[in-house]
């Protein structure tokens, strides 16, 4: 029929019978090089007799760690409409769904549904009789959830790079997102500054900890420096000789701009804030020299109006300001001032008279006022730390709605907390 015809032949052979099979044999052995001793190394030698061997059974192992993926949350919401209503019946009209639900519960095959559906409810409704769902089978054992105790883990050290180390006075971490933070250093004893001390502060990268992503080359030790929270790129700083300078990082590390030493304080800076402004370049400033200033750093050249003194009345003497607070929830004119006296002041900068600058006074602490804070959600309700306690007070109170005990060492630092109203944290001499 034309298709070639296929020829198959299969040769079947044992598989011992193919493939050339290895055969061992057992030979004399060649001795193919040899080392013959020599006796004129033997002086060179002792023999070590006993010879002592320590021997591990137990199997080499390494120590590994992993760091697994974060694992994000994320929140969402539902909402429910109600359906299953025909498309001519408007279910937020109550005539119309009651008259649909007589028609149905008229209807024969309605009925007969609802009788099969009865018998499986039926069912279980005896279930749930039968057995108790909420038995508590585990009263009277008592469950640890406390977890593990608190801790932290050092991620990142930025180390002043110079070989003199000098102290860390001041943090500031950049508002856009917190990848940089600023720091200032200054060695704060007086007249104990050493002579080749450097007078540099550096901003940091986060994720770049060896080296500092800028230098700032202040005319004097840096005491304090903050952020723009307005424009990120620049940078406000107080000097321990009393100077208010200002850095753009896009310009590099030399100041844009500073202040007048006969026009500045006459002692360090010690805290300065950024104030509500529609330019978002005015400031206060505080320092031990007993004068509040207020700055716009476009002019530098003298402050915006003269400075308000410290001071209870004209006859009292001058307090020095070692902290300064504000906070535009408490009135875009209302500055609280922590003295080193341990007396703090509500400052107001649009006061009538010169002698109605000074709001209030709140007396209590017995030496410096390390801290002062505002509560982010009570902006009445503010925290001072000195001495040996922390205080909190109510602007229209004279006297501390609450005072903590008298610890045993001074407390140096204090901050509420940004997410639990009822707490704060405080830091002490002791650690």
């Amino acid at each position: 029929n034309g298709h070639p015809m296929e020829i198959v032949y299969v040769y079947q052979k044992p598989r011992k019978d193919f493939g050339r099979a290895c055969k061992f044999s057992d030979v004399h052995s060649d001795t193919l090089a040899e080392t013959v001793p020599n006796p004129d190394q033997l002086d060179f030698y002792v023999e070590r007799n006993p010879t002592d061997v320590g021997i591990q059974c137990i199997p080499e192992r390494s120590e590994h760690e992993v760091n697994t993926e974060r694992f994000e949350l994320l929140s969402q919401g539902i909402l429910h409409s109600e359906g299953g209503w025909p498309k001519d019946v408007d279910h937020l009209e109550i005539e119309q769904t009651m008259r649909f639900l007589k028609k149905t519960e008229k209807d024969e095959e309605y009925i007969r549904t609802i009788k099969g559906l009865g018998e499986s409810l039926e069912h279980m409704i005896r279930q749930n009789n039968a057995i108790d769902i909420y038995e508590e089978y585990f009263t009277g054992d008592a469950v640890d959830h406390s977890g593990e105790a608190p801790s932290a883990k050092t991620l990142t050290v930025f180390r002043d790079p110079n070989s003199l180390k000098r102290t860390a006075t001041c943090i500031s971490w950049n508002p856009d997102g917190g990848k940089k933070v600023a720091v200032s250093y200054a060695i704060l004893q007086f007249q104990r500054q050493p002579e080749n001390m450097s007078l540099n502060s550096y901003v940091w990268d986060v994720s770049n900890p060896n080296y500092a992503d800028l230098e700032l080359h202040p005319s004097s030790p840096l005491v304090c420096i903050e952020y723009n929270p307005k424009d990120p790129h620049i940078l406000l700083g107080g000097c321990y000789n009393g100077l208010i300078q200002y850095w753009d990082d896009r310009k590099g590390s030399a100041a844009v701009d500073s202040s007048p030493i006969e026009k500045s304080h006459r002692d360090p800076v010690y805290d300065l804030a950024w104030t509500q402004s529609k330019t978002g370049t005015e400031c206060a400033t505080v320092s031990t020299d007993g004068q509040l200033f207020f700055w716009d750093i476009r002019k530098l050249g003298e402050p915006l109006e003269a400075g308000i003194p410290l001071q209870l009345n004209a006859d009292s003497p001058v307090l020095g300001g070692v902290t300064l607070n504000f906070d535009i929830a408490a009135g875009p004119t209302n500055f609280l001032v922590g003295t080193e006296q341990g007396t703090v002041m509500l400052v107001k900068r649009k006061a009538k008279g010169p002698n109605d600058r000074i709001g209030a006074v709140y007396p209590g602490h017995h030496g410096p006022v390390y801290a002062l804070q505002r509560h982010s959600m009570f902006a009445k309700i503010f925290l001072t730390v000195g001495d040996w306690t922390a205080r909190i007070w109510n602007d229209e109170i004279k006297t501390p709605i609450m005072t903590t005990k008298y610890h045993a060492s001074y407390l140096t630092d204090g901050c509420w907390s940004p997410t639990r109203p009822g707490v704060f944290f405080t830091t002490k001499m002791d650690g």
